[in-house]
């Protein structure tokens, strides 16, 4: 009996699975394992913990495993691909597939056929696979370069924009500072248990771990905003729209590279006008329903010839799937 291990390690938690060719025989979860939000050793400790847990569930041992599929946020850094190949050769016996979570999430909602993968959870990029199986990407580099449209994007747009709405929040006439037209920051500031709008300056400034603090989650906040926006906040209502736009933004250049690319990237078969199907995963398109709204109608115009799937996609069918079928 062939063994698959599965693994989908995004950037705020890490799911795996083992199967055989026909059923699933155990899951289990625990955090990021992603190498640019926690330490090397870290993540060692959480992948081999949650490789014993699952194997113990499962009844069966890891070097009893057939083939892995590991589907890895950061995977194009050398390092990090380093990394995940030492650590699970030193735990897991049989072939091992190491590619990016957005490929995983992919295979997920097109079992290896064309169509374009848009994520939307912690970070943002999209991923599109042409007729002959080119891959064309966008985004994903990362929340100081990129991310646009992400969890992590929502929350530092909106203490950026809060403070903006503040510093301009000024009487002319009396020559006195009045209240900001926001209930952003006062959310933003209990959510993380802060006492003063110093101590949100300070802790969203903070880029390495102290004793007493770790660098923020901006991440986290995006609950947040979605709920000062449900309550009218029309600067929260505002980043959310905008997130939509970016997202939508993203699929529009994965459509433009498959269907303007030359016959060399094996894309000649998928003109402009030929509709591609569109999924998506993360927690941000699946849960809050402005930004979905918002990227739905920027995309109906930009990018008319696109269809897009009601439901998410589930990034650990795809690991699963690559596993059995590679």
């Amino acid at each position: 009996m062939s063994l698959y291990l599965a693994i989908d390690a995004g950037g705020t938690s890490t799911r795996c699975l083992l199967a055989d060719d026909t059923r699933v025989l155990a899951s289990a979860s625990t955090g990021t394992v992603k190498l640019m939000r926690v330490s090397e050793a870290d993540a060692t400790a959480r992948l081999r913990a949650v490789l014993a847990e699952v194997a113990s569930a499962a009844g069966v041992p890891l070097s009893s495993v057939t083939r892995t599929c590991f589907g890895l946020a950061g995977s194009s850094s050398a390092s990090v691909r380093n990394w995940a190949t030492q650590t699970i050769a030193s735990a897991v016996a049989g072939e091992l597939i190491l590619c990016g979570d957005e490929e995983i999430a992919l295979d997920a909602a097109f079992a290896g056929g064309p169509g374009i993968l848009l994520i939307a959870g912690t970070g943002s990029n999209a991923i599109g696979r042409s007729l002959a199986g080119a891959l064309f990407r966008a985004g994903g580099w990362g929340p100081v370069l990129g991310d646009e449209g992400s969890g992590y994007w929502i929350g530092l747009e909106a203490i950026r924009a809060a403070l903006r709405a503040q510093d301009r929040a000024w009487d002319e006439t009396s020559g006195n500072a009045q209240s900001a037209p926001s209930i952003l920051l006062r959310e933003i500031e209990r959510h993380w248990c802060l006492g003063s709008l110093g101590d949100l300056v300070a802790l969203a400034n903070l880029r390495a771990p102290s004793e007493t603090a770790a660098p923020p989650d901006f991440a986290s906040l995006a609950p947040v905003v979605a709920r000062c926006a449900e309550q009218g906040d029309l600067l929260a209502a505002g980043i959310l729209a905008r997130a939509g736009e970016e997202l939508a933004g993203l699929v529009a250049l994965v459509y433009r590279k498959m269907t303007e690319a030359p016959a060399a990237a094996g894309a000649t078969e998928q003109s402009q006008g030929t509709e591609i199907p569109v999924a998506f995963t993360g927690s941000i398109l699946t849960h809050i329903s402005p930004v979905r709204q918002a990227f739905l109608a920027h995309l109906a115009t930009s990018v008319p010839s696109v269809r897009v799937r009601d439901s998410a996609a589930d990034p650990l069918d795809g690991a699963l799937w690559r596993a059995r079928n590679a």
